[in-house]
């Protein structure tokens, strides 16, 4: 693979600056009256715009996914085709999961049937966690981008580098999440673990 150093240096300044400052909505930001559809997507184009166009140009967030959502039980159902604060909450977590989670994960993480009091709990959870891992996945690319971020004579092999390095992580976060899902319920049986802990459930 073929990289402009600089260009990707500069790519990954600018979104450093912009991970730094990004803040999902607090939960009392959430509109506190009913949405219609059009407001939904719009609100939602607007928090998770760091969320990328498909491999056709599509928006990450559009009425149909949504309607696969409810039709899916993803969500709860609107009321009359409107949607309330609950309703954005669930969207929030499953449109910005969705990059790394796969459906079924985020199902059992975030479940239907909750009292608003619990989804208010478990999303300003999430709000916080999301931005303590921006903080973190900044650490983490000075890391493994430094000679790309400050290296005068860096190469596109270090470009390479740090983009291998992004999938490795990557996947191994996927499996740490799918095993932690696995796990919730179960109690220590007090057998030692297998040194390939993460493939045993």
């Amino acid at each position: 693979m073929a990289y402009d150093v600089k260009l990707i240096g500069a790519k990954l300044r600018r979104w450093e600056n912009y991970l730094k400052s990004f803040q999902l909505p607090q939960w009392n930001e959430l509109p506190d009256m009913d949405l219609y559809m059009d407001q939904v997507v719009m609100l939602l184009q607007r928090y998770l715009n760091f969320l990328p166009e498909d491999e056709h140009g599509n928006a990450a967030i559009t009425a149909s996914i949504i309607n696969n959502y409810v039709r899916l039980k993803i969500m709860p159902p609107p009321v009359k085709k409107k949607y309330t604060r609950v309703h954005m909450a669930y969207l929030i977590i499953v449109c910005s999961l969705k990059q790394s989670v796969n459906i079924p994960y985020i199902q059992k993480m975030l479940p239907l049937g909750l009292p608003e009091a619990e989804v208010r709990r478990i999303y300003e959870e999430y709000v916080k966690t999301h931005h303590d891992m921006c903080l973190a996945f900044i650490q983490l690319v000075r890391a493994a981008g430094d000679d790309v971020l400050h290296d005068p004579q860096a190469q596109s092999v270090d470009v390479e580098r740090l983009v291998y390095s992004s999938a490795i992580v990557s996947g191994f976060s996927k499996l740490l999440t799918e095993k932690m899902v696995h796990l919730e319920g179960a109690t220590w049986d007090g057998q030692p673990e297998s040194e390939v802990g993460l493939k045993r459930r």
